[in-house]
């Protein structure tokens, strides 16, 4: 510079000389020498200030990202593809069901699989230097910057596709130079790493773009194409892909629909509208479309393609995506805490661990994009809701007092009857179908898994029948004491039967099948010390406490927390399944997003009950539906097939129950208010379980296999016992006809002779009966079948006298067995001699005072001569009808046969000649034989005269 400086110095030299005197040009030269020294100043300051600039712009920027560490590949590949994708559930046939809760609706795309528009569009947007640039543009950088610092109006974005890629997945949305920094620093290092189509694909993957036609949050490409337009991102026309193209910029503000799923007022839509002009706009200003499809484009009406509401999965299968998510976050759950080294006692008891582990899987299943496969059958599925949407026999709403949690005022609201229902394919515990409740946004509670109510009578065959049968202390033809118990609850008998009555001596077949209380209870005392509710363990009752296992009350279904309808359907499923216990389970697998199974169920069986005692519990259980208290079902069906199972009805009728199997599925049904209250609508749930039988058979009949059997293993033989009992028949109890016929197992068969019967004779006093004595004459005594009081006495030794009838079945078979009562009390003495009376036609007398006597004798007395014209049983009369004139006698007779002394002697009717005082015979020549024996209080005909009473 001083050179040409010079130069121009020489050029005006000689004007200079002319111009200037000696004075002026000194003064020039220290004006020359100054502004040079200023010009040399200002170029050394402002390099000193740039090269300043640029250290403190290094360090600061340095100081920036001091704390970022060179992340390695794998790690950045990790962090960029860890995009938040909800998980999706599946039928058992690999049909999709829907996604499960989730802050984002999202499905990841491969990029060939997307339109080579909205690629277009989104680079011609977001990065029209996309391919040239190495991560950022400095260009756009610097001018971000000035804006900052200016405080300008942001004219354009800074950022490029990677960048923001960066910003969404490894950073934050925080406005800082920090994160700025950060975010240039990390762009640069993805771009070393990844190709471009990488980059992009995930960008499209990551985006948010709204809302869909259901008003869920979307993210992604395909997401946004399904739930904007109904197509895959491949399909997205030009103007289709120019409008999602625009809505990264503002998801919310250029959205189509409402959070409710409605597409936005014509006001509402004309920000995202005016968006895909600008989109269109660079497209074409970038040369990926021609001026003729530009304009075309902009003439299309894309509002005409936006799709209608659409019903999401939650709304659709409210119970089902509910259940599957709890069942998946507990498999998640117990991956988790198992691979820390923690057991499901450990979480269970600890609330921090619990809550821990619950959310990391709930973020897991709610991020990680994992594929749920369910064992249930979309198509009965769909029926059972069907089946109890339309259902017309529920009965009333009930009202109940509940607190507003508002107001904090007690108010009535009205619950509707629940029903919770599931059904279960018996050989490998897969839930096929089940029932939550009758409306979800009524009543979220799922009735099927999570409501535990007491089980009434279906616990019988679980924790009383079953499990005597395969302790060998029962079998079907075992005779139970269906009697007083002798326990008593608030001053009352404890167990009552539902008829509130006794059944006596029965089978414990029969007991079952009219499900008696009092036998099932009588049966678990017997069993007790065996410890029959280790049963119920072993077949996935849970809830039980130390009570429960001592406590008769199990025995109808009144455990302490009660069961779930899926507990209590799994648990007969035990039966249908040979014995065998398999827990049911509704999730099938599951996958990540790469397709790696993470999870798949695994059964494993347990053995409950011996195949015999198994199939032996079945048969019986078939009596409770073909005449029993399920013998409606039958007339329900639209089908026939092998069918056994048990009904339930809790305490109060508060809860109603049945559960059916056949050899391939078991169902169970529970119905009842939510609230407890007492049912007042009859057996409608046995009505209800047929319909969804028949829904399953309407939709595939070989899920049910109707014409299979139950198979009878070995092991089981058919004998007679005596069904007074239950031991082999003696020759009185063939005699009696109660000699019956059941199956056994083979090595629990009787082998003892029936002792209960005894064939004799017994008399009747006061209207009880007692066995004859050896001496005891047989005028007065009956010949019969007594129950043997040792026997009695054995079964019974709770009953008291006055109460062994209660063992007598009300059945014509039992009609001439008779209950003896205890031993009479014989004195030894003959009885005291009674006095008799003249009746209307007879003679009459009073009730002897002594308890032994059994009848009494009538005699004729004719002079010296006594004969015997009848016996008076005690107790069935008191008199004697008299139709032939003359003197008679009566004398009391005991049960050892000793007699008294004649009574006072009466005369019947008019006689000419008084007897002699020698007791010489009177002869009565009318013939009196036709009614000599006749003790009837009425006579057609009295004697003409009165009769006189003579004292002997």
């Amino acid at each position: 510079m001083k050179k040409h400086f010079d130069k121009f110095l020489d050029i005006i030299k000689p004007m200079k000389d002319t111009i200037f005197s000696k004075k002026a040009a000194k003064a020039f030269r220290i004006t020359y020498s100054v502004v040079w020294n200023l010009i040399l100043i200002f170029l050394i300051s402002g390099v000193l200030l740039f090269a300043l600039g640029v250290g403190v712009g290094a360090g600061y920027f340095a100081s920036l990202v001091k704390d970022e560490y060179p992340r390695p590949y794998d790690e950045m590949r990790k962090d960029i593809y860890n995009y938040e994708e909800p998980s999706e559930l599946y039928f058992a046939n690999g049909e999709f069901a829907g996604y499960l809760r989730s802050d984002i609706v999202r499905e990841e795309v491969k990029l060939e699989d997307v339109s080579e528009y909205f690629l277009n569009a989104v680079i011609a947007t977001e990065d029209e230097n996309f391919e040239h640039h190495n991560g950022v543009v400095p260009k756009a950088v610097l001018r971000a910057l000035f804006q900052e610092v200016t405080n300008a109006p942001v004219q354009s974005g800074g950022s490029t596709l990677t960048q923001q890629l960066i910003k969404n997945q490894i950073l934050t949305n925080e406005v800082s130079f920090e994160r700025k920094a950060k975010e240039i620093l990390l762009a640069l290092r993805l771009e070393n790493f990844f190709d471009k189509d990488e980059i992009l694909e995930a960008y499209i993957n990551v985006s948010s773009f709204g809302r869909n036609s259901s008003g869920q949050n979307i993210a992604g490409v395909q997401a946004a194409a399904k739930g904007i337009f109904g197509v895959d991102a491949k399909d997205l026309n030009l103007p289709q892909a120019a409008y999602i193209a625009g809505l990264p910029q503002s998801p919310n503000g250029y959205t189509p629909f409402t959070r409710d799923g409605e597409v936005k007022s014509e006001e509402g839509l004309e920000p995202g509208l005016n968006r895909q002009k600008t989109v269109l706009k660079r497209m074409y200003e970038n040369g990926f479309i021609s001026k003729k499809v530009y304009d075309e484009a902009l003439e299309y009406d894309i509002v005409k393609d936006f799709i209608d509401s659409v019903e999401t999965p939650m709304e659709k299968y409210p119970y089902l995506m509910m259940e599957s998510e709890r069942q998946a976050i507990n498999i998640l759950m117990q991956q988790l805490y198992e691979k820390d080294g923690y057991t499901k006692e450990d979480v269970e008891n600890s609330e921090i661990l619990y809550e821990r582990y619950e959310a990391l899987a709930i973020r897991n299943l709610r991020q990680n994009g994992y594929k749920i496969y369910t064992t249930i059958h979309k198509d009965i599925y769909e029926q059972f809701q069907k089946v109890v949407a339309n259902f017309k026999n529920y009965g009333p709403d009930k009202p109940e007092q509940k607190k507003n949690e508002e107001t904090g005022k007690m108010e009535t609201v009205y619950e509707k009857l629940e029903v919770g229902a599931m059904l279960i394919d018996n050989a490998t515990g897969k839930i096929i179908s089940f029932v939550g409740g009758r409306d979800f946004y009524d009543n979220q509670l799922n009735h099927a898994t999570q409501a535990y109510r007491h089980n009434g009578s279906s616990m019988k065959p679980l924790v009383v029948y079953g499990p005597a049968i395969d302790m060998g202390l029962a079998a079907p033809g075992t005779v139970l004491t269906d009697v007083d118990l002798g326990i008593r609850v608030d001053g009352r008998p404890w167990p009552q039967n539902y008829a509130k009555k006794y059944y006596g001596l029965t089978s414990a077949r029969e007991a079952l099948t009219h499900s008696h209380n009092v036998s099932a209870v009588y049966l678990f005392n017997e069993i007790a010390q065996n410890n029959p509710v280790k049963y119920l363990e072993k077949m996935g009752i849970t809830r039980l406490v130390p009570s429960d296992y001592e406590n008769p009350s199990a025995a109808l279904g009144s455990t302490a927390n009660g069961v779930s309808v899926e507990e209590n359907t799994n648990a007969f499923a035990t039966f249908g399944n040979g014995g065998q216990f398999i827990d049911a389970y509704m999730i099938d697998k599951i996958e990540d997003r790469d397709g790696n199974v993470i999870y798949e169920h695994e059964s494993k069986p347990v053995e409950v009950f011996s195949p015999q005692s198994a199939y032996l519990t079945v048969d019986m259980m078939r009596n409770v539906v073909r005449n029993g208290t399920a013998r409606a079902i039958p007339g329900y069906l639209k089908f026939s097939a092998d069918f056994a199972g048990k009904t339930g009805t809790s305490q109060e009728t508060r809860d109603i129950w049945f559960v059916g199997l056949n050899p391939n599925i078991t169902m169970g049904i529970w119905m009842g208010y939510s609230t407890p209250k007492t049912i007042t609508s009859g057996s409608i749930h046995l009505k209800l379980w047929a319909q969804l039988m028949n829904a399953t058979y309407d939709v595939d009949p070989n899920i049910i296999g109707p014409k299979d059997r139950f198979q009878m293993p070995g092991g089981i033989v058919k004998r007679t016992y005596c069904g007074v009992s239950g031991l082999l028949p003696s020759e009185a109890c063939s005699k009696a006809g109660l000699v019956q016929s059941d199956y056994f197992i083979a090595k629990y068969v009787p082998t003892e002779t029936d002792n209960s019967l005894i064939e004799g004779k017994y008399v009747t006093i006061e209207d009880k009966n007692y066995l004859a004595l050896n001496s005891t004459p047989d005028e007065f005594a009956k010949s019969g079948f007594i129950l043997n009081p040792d026997f009695i006495k054995e079964i019974a030794p709770q009953l008291k006298e006055d109460e062994y009838e209660q063992l007598i079945p009300n059945n014509s078979k039992w009609n001439q067995i008779i209950v003896p009562s205890a031993k009479i009390e014989e004195n030894g003495k003959n009885p005291a001699p009674i006095k008799i009376a003249l009746s209307s036609n007879g003679i009459k007398w009073s009730k002897h005072g002594e308890k032994d006597v059994i009848g009494y004798r009538v005699y004729r007395i004719q002079g010296d001569q006594i004969e015997q014209i009848g016996s008076i049983i005690a107790g069935e009369s008191l008199s004697f009808k008299l139709s032939a004139t003359g003197f008679y006698a009566v004398t009391a007779v005991d049960i050892a046969g000793n007699e008294s002394e004649l009574s006072n002697i009466i005369q019947y009717g008019t006689i000419i000649e008084q007897p002699p005082t020698d007791q010489e015979d009177g002869e009565d020549e009318t013939d009196h034989s036709d009614d000599s024996d006749d003790n009837s209080d009425d006579s057609p005909e009295e004697p003409t005269d009165s009769g006189v009473n003579y004292e002997s």
